[in-house]
């Protein structure tokens, strides 16, 4: 019996997972895991000794797009060790560059896009018996949102995604090409997901969505983000509940007063702005002024004096001026984020500000 035993385990094909980039590649890192659990893959946390290597790229600034090639690189030392070694490759990345990846590198398996997750286990499959790379990329979302089984890495707290895509065309931005336009889960598919964390002994959910304030507005009935957070309000196991990221157009009254009124909705909130030049803004296709966003931060702390806010910005954008970029340091001067996430302007492919 001891004998099977061993030999099993050694059977028993390992995955690894390198997440790079936001929450939402982190909750699909997760269902990456979920769904090759089906076909008898488990985790593990040693590259080294894992069957199957899988990437999960982001595309979002050029040097998070270098980072997955030197990544690659050193993989592919590992494959040369180890033939019977697979890489796959998903993500952001996947999804713009698709087949040319295996031009630049060859050895890699199999390469999927950010719209059919649900396919990972069958392209896994299919390369490991025909023995030769598979690509998939895909367009668009299915009609049907496929819901997906997760292996989380905690065991308090989840990801929880409630809506794809983003339908904003910033002139920077390269979500809208990777991600695709918005696409929103149903509130009962999502009530489902919660209380099967609750019942897990889940205590606190982060809500996501590249433009998770857009939630629900693709629905019918129309609801939205508020709606939903009061709807799971009856979750009383659940001690606190997030959301990121949002646009400051989609934060409208009925989530604020939401996030007020609810007690385990936490009073935080990340808005980007991005900039703070109505010129730069304006150049960016943000589609609001530096007073709108003023004027929200002060609807927000009027309710909540003590809220959390913290934003993105942008520098360096093309064209932005000394007297713009002093404009952004006086605004963050004025409102007193409680944190920012900066970054330097990266040129991407497929967007307006970059041609």
């Amino acid at each position: 019996m001891a004998g099977n035993t061993i030999s099993d385990e050694r059977s028993a094909r390992r995955v690894f997972v390198e997440t790079f980039g936001c929450q939402m590649n982190k909750a699909d890192s997760e269902n990456m895991l979920g769904l090759l659990s089906e076909i008898g893959y488990e985790q593990t946390l040693d590259s080294k000794q894992a069957d199957l290597l899988i990437l999960n790229t982001c595309a979002i600034r050029e040097g998070a797009e270098d980072k997955v090639f030197s990544y690659l690189g050193a993989w592919g030392k590992q494959k040369r060790k180890r033939p019977e070694l697979m890489i796959a490759v998903g993500g952001c990345v996947a999804q713009e560059k698709g087949a040319s990846i295996l031009t630049r590198m060859p050895y890699i398996d199999v390469v999927f896009g950010t719209h059919n997750l649900n396919r990972l286990p069958d392209l896994v499959l299919k390369a490991r018996n025909e023995k030769k790379s598979v690509v998939e990329i895909v367009q668009e979302l299915p009609e049907d949102l496929p819901e997906l089984p997760v292996i989380r890495q905690n065991d308090f707290s989840a990801w929880v995604s409630v809506i794809y895509g983003c339908d904003y065309n910033c002139t920077y931005c390269i979500v809208p090409y990777v991600r695709g336009r918005e696409k929103s889960r149903t509130a009962e598919a999502i009530e489902k997901e919660i209380e099967e964390l609750t019942a897990a002994g889940y205590l606190e959910v982060t809500l996501l969505g590249q433009n998770v304030t857009a939630y629900g507005h693709d629905l019918d009935p129309k609801i939205h983000l508020g709606d939903l957070i009061r709807r799971l309000e009856k979750y009383k196991e659940l001690k606190r509940i997030r959301f990121l990221t949002g646009h400051p157009r989609d934060l409208q009254d009925g989530i604020i007063d939401a996030v007020y009124e609810v007690e385990s909705a936490c009073e935080y909130f990340h808005i980007p702005i991005q900039a703070g030049s109505d010129r730069t803004l304006r150049r960016m296709a943000r589609g609001y002024q530096v007073d709108f966003y003023k004027r929200l931060i002060e609807k927000i702390r009027s309710k909540m004096p003590e809220a959390a806010i913290t934003s993105d910005l942008i520098v360096g954008f093309p064209g932005e001026t000394e007297q713009e970029f002093m404009d952004t340091v006086n605004l963050v001067e004025e409102i007193q984020f409680d944190s920012c996430n900066t970054a330097a302007y990266s040129p991407r492919p497929h967007t307006h500000s970059a041609s």
